[in-house]
């Protein structure tokens, strides 16, 4: 396998981008996720990978509910905050004090004016130097935002707090 052209296969594709968030009870966490997708439509199931490294894997790691925010190209600013600014730097909650957003299942961050999903976490698996979570979707929220979703191309100018 040659890893220089497989990273310039990836470099190529749109994946849509979305906001993840957690709460597992103390803490509230976030962050930008770019490997995602429907994984079942009987029963709804959604998959959702996040990177070890990410402050927010370890939330979500004891988190019951995930929220699966879809970003579109004019939420570059909500996308800026959840995938260039990691909550070890600073307060997890710091993120959420600099955009609107409610509670929702098991006190889960909604953010608003996103259309959104929310499920149960169903299993976890560890995928190297992701962590899949299966979600039961639950609830979903569409805010039917006009825009076009926010890919991976039109996110690339965000520094990662971390590595993937």
């Amino acid at each position: 396998m040659n890893a220089a052209s497989l990273a310039r296969l990836c470099t190529s594709l749109d994946f849509p981008m979305v906001v993840v968030t957690a709460f597992d009870g103390c803490e509230r966490s976030g962050c930008l996720v770019g490997f995602h997708t429907q994984c079942s439509i009987e029963p709804h199931r959604w998959l959702v990978c996040i990177s070890t490294s990410n402050h927010t894997s370890g939330v979500a790691g004891r988190a019951e509910w995930l929220a699966v925010h879809f970003l579109r190209n004019d939420q570059h600013e909500l996308a800026q905050l959840f995938g260039g600014v990691t909550g070890d730097a600073i307060a997890p909650h710091e993120k959420f004090e600099a955009c609107a957003w409610q509670p929702g299942p098991g006190g889960t961050p909604i953010l608003a004016g996103c259309d959104w999903i929310a499920g149960r976490v169903l299993q976890r698996i560890e995928l190297g130097d992701h962590v899949a979570h299966l979600l039961e979707i639950t609830e979903i929220g569409m805010d039917h935002a006009p825009a076009p979703q926010l890919g991976s191309q039109h996110a690339r100018d965000i520094d990662p707090g971390h590595p993937a």
